[in-house]
């Protein structure tokens, strides 16, 4: 019998009646003759709102007990799933990522999945059940509850998917699919009904919150498919796969954008050996993932060095940056947070040229500075202020001509 995995956000499962909407497309998934396990976010803001009481006990909260403490969410809209379905007649039952066999790293808030054993899954399948597994969760080897960072519970669903061997994993959110730019900056942007892993890595990496990168990453390591469609209506979805047509008319298939985006430049660092290995070091170690790396050229052999973080992750990088500063005779260290990233993405750049040009003049005649450029093979990302963001979108939507379809 075929396996069906899928996956609903905390805007699916936001209240009592949106809860029964998805215990309904449930049913109809297994009433066609599939298995079905269900993987589930978090109630609308609950993370959001525990986040929040965490800070009002403490400044610090440690990161421990910070991650049993968000676990509790998932296992609330999980339960409440398996009521609901169980009131209407079909049997049904809720399982904590421990309990699904989701084992992770030791990295507590930003956890990676080691590897799942479906073994209780696969038993309560057999009995005809519905099986709602707890999403953005794991357990440790030492039997500590580990969270997967914002956007894990996509990253659960098609590891789930992936260890059942199920042919396709399908993520349900507010949203019917990957849109050529955000709906709600661009009402001219157009929905994709498919797109190859890699732009869509890219898109989530940059800012798309329709996907989570790691998800997207999983996906195409084991070459699962991944459909996004809405919870709310049975229009058909985007299929994120293998590849997207061979050709295809417009070479830049999306624009995304990220306001969470800080920047940190240590200023007058000695131009030496050893000195850049010093700073990122302790980044890594601290699990600090750092973004654009820009070093000026060096005068008297003094530079300065600047790189992007995320600004949640601000705060911690600049206190390990802190002594590093003076370990390597640096002046000093300076942040910012008042940027964001707006990126064009397209495996068809690799092919054409002009695509650079054709971006910074659009961004120029929008009257808009860029601080920043980071590329690769498929995407030129520009550092902007913040204040212009949905003004840039717009303007390289435009420039690219994505209203009239890719």
């Amino acid at each position: 019998m075929p396996i069906v995995v899928q996956k609903y956000g905390g805007s699916s499962v936001a209240d009592a009646d949106k809860i029964k909407n998805v215990a309904r497309r449930a049913i109809s998934a297994q009433e066609k003759g599939n298995q079905v396990v269900v993987v589930v976010s978090a109630m609308g803001k609950t993370t959001d709102n525990l986040i929040k009481l965490a800070q009002q006990v403490s400044e610090e909260p440690d990161e421990r007990e910070m991650d049993f403490l968000l676990s509790t969410g998932e296992i609330v809209s999980c339960t409440l799933l398996a009521m609901a379905l169980k009131a209407m007649g079909h049997d049904a039952v809720s399982l904590s990522g421990a309990q699904a066999g989701i084992k992770t790293d030791a990295t507590h808030s930003r956890a990676r999945i080691m590897g799942i054993e479906p073994r209780r899954v696969i038993k309560e399948l057999d009995k005809g059940r519905i099986v709602i597994v707890a999403g953005f969760q794991g357990i440790t080897s030492r039997m500590d509850i580990t969270t997967l960072g914002r956007g894990g519970s996509d990253t659960t669903a098609v590891a789930v998917a992936i260890s059942l061997g199920a042919d396709v994993c399908e993520i349900y959110t507010d949203v019917d699919g990957v849109y050529t730019a955000d709906p709600r900056l661009v009402p001219e942007a157009q929905k994709l009904d498919e797109i190859g892993y890699e732009e869509m890595l890219e898109l989530a990496s940059l800012g798309s919150k329709v996907m989570h990168s790691r998800a997207v990453e999983l996906g195409w390591l084991y070459k699962m498919p991944i459909l996004v469609a809405s919870s709310f209506s049975n229009n058909p979805g985007t299929l994120i796969h293998g590849g997207a047509s061979m050709e295809i008319g417009n070479k830049v298939r999306g624009i995304a954008h990220d306001l969470n985006v800080a920047k940190v430049t240590v200023v007058g660092v000695p131009d030496k050996p050893g000195v850049a290995s010093a700073i990122f070091d302790p980044l890594a170690k601290a699990s600090i993932s750092v973004d654009t790396i820009v070093q000026n050229a060096s005068i008297d052999r003094v530079t300065d060095l600047t790189f992007t973080v995320t600004k949640t992750d601000l705060n911690k990088a600049m206190k390990v940056i802190a002594p590093v500063v003076k370990s390597v005779g640096a002046k000093e260290c300076v942040s910012d947070t008042r940027l964001a990233k707006v990126s064009i993405v397209g495996s068809g750049m690799q092919t054409a040229p002009g695509f650079a040009a054709r971006m910074f003049r659009a961004l120029y005649e929008a009257g808009i500075n860029i601080e920043l450029i980071t590329t690769s093979e498929i995407k030129i990302t520009c550092i902007i202020d913040e204040a212009k963001t949905s003004e840039a979108v717009r303007a390289l939507h435009k420039a690219f001509e994505l209203e009239k379809g890719v």
